[in-house]
């Protein structure tokens, strides 16, 4: 395979994750971190603002944070095995500390995502050692087909009484604590029941197995070079986005008549159900591929630099994505301003907008005097068990550390 030179050719990854952090965090703000399922909007145009993020970026950032999350992991043992070190076991312990600060910021917002990539990582890692590209593809398709809702969906037409019960969390309502409980009562009913809601929805969802193929697919990228070596791949950027709109689009208009295949009687609810949501899967995954594609082929194109602005947030996106709970769970949450009672839609996006704003700002400023940010840092010492990874960067004659940032790609996707 040929060497990679990640630390001058990655910062189109940096950003994409970057544009990825946004994109969750856009979506967290007019869902009120959760609150807004207590009283959705009806006026309509705080619904039309709401639907308008909905449909340009939720399913869609989380699902591009699982192929970055791919790619990541790529990077990661490729470097190591460049240099001939086996860092699965490593890795593994890596994937524990991820784990470990997903349940602390757990306690804080039951939606933390970080506890969900690490368990995946750990099903990544075995198929490091599979060489065949087209096998991952394979396998990553199958999982991005959603195999249990297809097997749901047969089996419910065929009158399987299991097939045609309601998906657990359907039962998840958002807890009267949340609202005007305190914070430590907050934290008492995430550690249990918010901690198992997360993972019935998860599950129930196809979030795992979304999780799994994308995290194959971004594998496999790696692999090829497609963001070490973008020139080479300008034309199948173009034709991808074409094809991925094109994807998109019908899956959009033929979502409801394709559903509509499944009788709609009360026996076939579960069977209907179902196939909107595989359909629902697969038209995010679509438009996630044209959000990516389109990115990139502007971030290699006239929008390098506006786009690479979004790089040193990708960078620290596991600082930013912790800190974006950490202050806006008590704007939002009854043990803190409580917000979500009388924030409308419009004002939180815009709300979202100038918090990201303020993000990358700090983040550029960040980086002038750091090599990683802060939780990338302790993530990192953590990993090789010391502190003497470089963190404070020299007012004169910097030089980067061992690792770059960017190329070990210590993010929350």
């Amino acid at each position: 395979m040929k060497k990679i030179d990640y630390v001058s050719r990655m910062e189109g990854l940096d950003a994409l994750r970057g544009f990825a952090l946004f994109g969750l965090f856009i979506v967290h703000m007019p869902e009120l971190f959760e609150l807004y399922w207590v009283n959705p909007a009806t006026d309509p145009l705080q619904r039309a603002v709401h639907d308008a993020v909905w449909l340009l970026f939720a399913g869609k950032a989380f699902a591009l944070m699982a192929l970055c999350f791919g790619v990541s992991f790529f990077i990661i043992m490729d470097r190591s095995a460049q240099r001939g070190v086996d860092f699965t076991g490593r890795f593994v312990w890596r994937l524990l500390l991820l784990a470990l600060m997903g349940l602390a910021h757990g306690l804080w917002y039951r939606g933390d995502i970080l506890e969900v990539l690490a368990l995946m990582g750990l099903f990544l890692v075995p198929f490091h050692r599979v060489r065949s590209n087209r096998a991952l593809v394979a396998l990553a398709v199958l999982c991005l087909l959603q195999p249990s809702m297809l097997a749901q969906i047969v089996a419910g037409l065929w009158g399987a009484e299991w097939a045609n019960r309601p998906p657990a969390y359907w039962d998840i309502a958002i807890s009267g604590v949340y609202l005007d409980g305190s914070f430590l009562d907050t934290v008492r009913i995430n550690v249990v029941e918010g901690h198992a809601q997360k993972w019935s929805f998860m599950s129930g969802s196809g979030r795992l197995s979304q999780i799994m193929g994308l995290s194959l697919i971004g594998m496999v990228l790696g692999r090829i070079g497609f963001f070490a070596r973008p020139q080479a791949f300008a034309r199948a950027r173009h034709l991808g986005l074409a094809l991925a709109l094109a994807a998109a689009v019908a899956l959009y208009f033929a979502r409801g008549p394709l559903g509509g295949l499944v009788p709609a009687s009360e026996a076939m609810f579960m069977p209907r159900d179902r196939a909107w949501a595989l359909l629902g899967s697969l038209f995010d995954l679509s438009a996630m591929a044209v959000l990516m594609l389109g990115f990139l082929s502007l971030y290699h194109g006239p929008g390098r630099r506006a786009l690479g602005s979004l790089a040193p947030a990708g960078r620290m996106t596991l600082s930013l994505y912790v800190g974006q709970s950490l202050v806006f769970v008590p704007v939002f949450y009854g043990y803190g301003l409580g917000l979500y009672a009388s924030m409308s839609q419009v004002q939180a996006v815009l709300l979202g907008l100038a918090a990201f704003a303020v993000q990358l700002v700090f983040a550029h400023l960040w980086f002038r005097r750091f090599y990683y940010g802060p939780l990338e840092w302790l993530w990192r010492a953590g990993t090789f068990l010391t502190t003497g990874v470089p963190f404070v960067r020299p007012r004169t004659g910097a030089v980067a550390p061992p690792l770059r940032p960017a190329a070990e790609a210590e993010g929350a996707g």
